[in-house]
């Protein structure tokens, strides 16, 4: 993974075998991103994605593999607990151009992955709620 800085943004490259979740994380704790936009495109052919039942407050995850196009990757950087907490979402295309996607838990490089994240000011920590199971954002 390479970061360089342009302003508020920084550009990250992730490489070819490289995870892409873990990646952004390392890029946000080595360079102090503790509030943030996340952007992204690239290939993986491995990924593991998944989608909450808010009833149950629980995530099902499914597993792919095979080349996919990461359509688009988007969600924030905050802090929990004053830990870097990523919440990303990924919509991935097939060789057949079937597209699917939900919450990004893991996804490997397989060519490569550009990822922007562009900075905010401040920190907004994160906190558990017990109604919906979720870690929500608290201002």
């Amino acid at each position: 993974m390479i970061a360089k800085q342009f302003g508020d943004t920084w550009i990250i490259r992730i490489q070819r075998g490289e995870e892409v979740v873990a990646s952004i994380e390392k890029a946000c704790r080595d360079n102090n991103i503790r509030l943030g936009v996340v952007s992204g495109i690239g290939a993986v052919n491995e990924a593991t994605i998944g989608l909450y039942d808010v009833e149950n407050k629980v995530y099902h995850s499914e597993s792919y593999n095979g080349d996919m196009e990461i359509v688009n990757l988007a969600g924030n950087v905050s802090t929990m607990e004053g830990d870097i907490y990523l919440h990303l979402h990924v919509s991935l295309s097939d060789n057949s151009h079937e597209l699917f996607g939900g919450h990004l838990n893991r996804a490997v490089v397989c060519a490569t992955c550009e990822v922007f994240i562009q900075t905010i000011p401040g920190e907004i920590d994160r906190f558990k709620d017990d109604e919906t199971g979720l870690n929500l954002m608290n201002f």
